[in-house]
């Protein structure tokens, strides 16, 4: 008796002792695919496996290739956790999401194209060895604001969702959304909890009150048959679809899926196939403890459509009001980015962000492979830390340039394959950084910190702050003062 019980509590000390040494810096755990990242403090929430970009020797490999869009969830979600003085993982801190989060003025592209390539050379902050290069890209404005839209709002309505940051957040913010319709808008509405319900099938836009009392009378409750509500609002999208409109299925979720079709590869899957009618999907991230940042993303993606999180009311409005018209209006889909350094000039380079968005040179070639989409008025940029090459001996493959980059995307009307290309050579580096440079060299600094990345060097909050205080672009851009705001914050830890 003595020995079973003395097995026993071997066992039990076992248990414990692993599942101490499993998170014992606090830090989270990944599941068993290692793909996805779980946070310790929130132990609902998943996202997905940062591995940071390494240095490449440009004689090496001269090549980088990725795919380009507008998704911001990445920068609202680390906003959320700094607000609330979470801890952050490094898979929480997405380069390229909080870089493009912000607006920048960049040359607007010709009548004949719907996007132009800019770029610009400053010394790196954090090692004045080094260089950085941003690629900026900018969509042509809405030419048609009087183009329909059929939208379908699949809102979900389950039990994860009656936290006030949640439902209720979400019917303020879709109540914002219904006040930028109009009559030529057609409005359906699919609820999803333990089964899925048509709230509101092809009303007007004109119809405002009849849309915002159905969405102030949704209340949570049961389990998550979300693949059902998918098929339902696809369903209701197809019926009431727009020739030359705009078609959209807008996900509203914490991102739970546990009904039906609950597998991310499932979904996407059938999501894949949906956008290929023509129907897009846009997906919106609310709260917290339960969050799927990396479902969502995935989901967004495959659905040619882009992946915003709301933690507030104010980015509702940024994202539902502000910014919708983009959106709704895509100018250019699949694009995808090639990058080509001359190893004359550049002896190494690193991709800033984008790590979960690289791809071959095949599928850069490739005209079915799946990239992002860039909305009307939307800019995206892409940003490289460059070692400069001292020896004239190596031999140069592009004259006097530094780099080459190619652009490639559709028009979402035709299909038909575009190409842009931008030769950068030493005069993109200007004598005082523009504001764009600084402040976009500030976001990834911040970033760096907060990723406890091997490649940080010099980097501080306080670098940051003196860098961005006096700029003019942070006085009159309120989502970029917040940013320096949330630095001060981050900062303020630290004393």
């Amino acid at each position: 008796m003595k020995k079973r019980i003395f097995i026993i509590v071997s066992l039990l000390l076992m248990v414990v002792l692993v599942g101490c040494s499993y998170n014992h810096n606090g830090m989270g755990g990944y599941s068993p695919s290692g793909m996805n990242y779980r946070p310790s403090g929130i132990p609902g929430e998943e996202y997905k496996e940062i591995t940071e970009n390494d240095f490449v020797s440009t004689t090496e490999d001269p090549i980088a290739t990725f795919s380009l869009d507008t998704s911001t969830a990445g920068y609202a979600n680390l906003r959320r956790l700094i607000n609330n003085n979470n801890s952050i993982h490094k898979n929480q801190v997405k380069l390229e999401e909080m870089v493009n989060y912000f607006s920048y003025d960049y040359e607007a592209p010709s009548d004949d194209e719907a996007l132009t390539i800019s770029s610009e050379i400053m010394d790196c902050p954090w090692d004045l060895d080094h260089k950085l290069l941003t690629i900026g890209v900018k969509a042509k404005p809405v030419v048609n604001p009087q183009t329909k839209n059929n939208i379908v709002l699949l809102l979900d309505v389950s039990g994860s969702m009656a936290s006030p940051n949640k439902l209720p957040l979400m019917q303020e913010a879709f109540k914002l959304f219904v006040e930028t319709l109009d009559g030529d808008d057609t409005v359906s509405i699919v609820t999803y909890a333990s089964s899925n319900r048509i709230a509101l099938e092809g009303a007007s836009g004109a119809d405002k009150k009849l849309i915002i009392n159905v969405i102030e009378d949704l209340m949570a409750g049961g389990s998550t048959a979300g693949s059902k509500g998918i098929q339902t609002a696809y369903q209701l999208a197809s019926k009431y679809f727009i020739e030359d409109g705009n078609n959209r299925v807008i996900l509203g979720t914490d991102g739970d899926f546990n009904v039906g079709i609950s597998s991310t590869s499932a979904l996407k899957n059938f999501i894949a196939e949906k956008r290929q009618t023509g129907v897009y999907l846009s997906v919106l991230g609310f709260g917290y403890g339960n969050l799927k940042d990396d479902k969502l993303s995935t989901l967004a993606q495959a659905g040619n459509g882009n992946h915003a999180y709301i933690d507030s009311i104010t980015e509702a409005k940024k994202v539902l009001v502000e910014e919708i018209g983009g959106t709704l209006n895509i100018v250019a889909k699949d694009v995808k980015s090639q990058v080509t350094f001359n190893p004359r000039y550049v002896k190494e380079y690193r991709l800033l962000g984008y790590e979960n968005k690289l791809i071959t040179d095949e599928q850069f070639e490739d005209e079915n492979t799946d990239a992002g989409e860039i909305g009307a008025g939307h800019t995206t940029t892409a940003v490289f830390e460059i070692v400069l090459n001292d020896d004239e001996q190596v031999e140069s493959t592009l004259g006097e340039h530094w780099a080459k980059t190619v652009i490639r995307y559709k028009d979402p009307a035709t299909d038909q394959s575009r190409e842009i290309t931008k030769l950068i050579d030493d005069s993109s580096e200007r004598e005082t950084p523009s504001e764009n440079m600084l402040f976009i060299s500030g976001v990834i600094e911040a970033g760096l910190i907060l990723r406890n990345s091997p490649y940080k060097g010099a980097s501080s909050y306080d670098a940051v702050l003196d860098r961005l205080k006096d700029l003019e672009c942070v006085a009159m851009d309120e989502y970029k003062a917040e940013f320096v705001a949330l630095v001060q914050k981050l900062r303020s830890r630290l004393q």
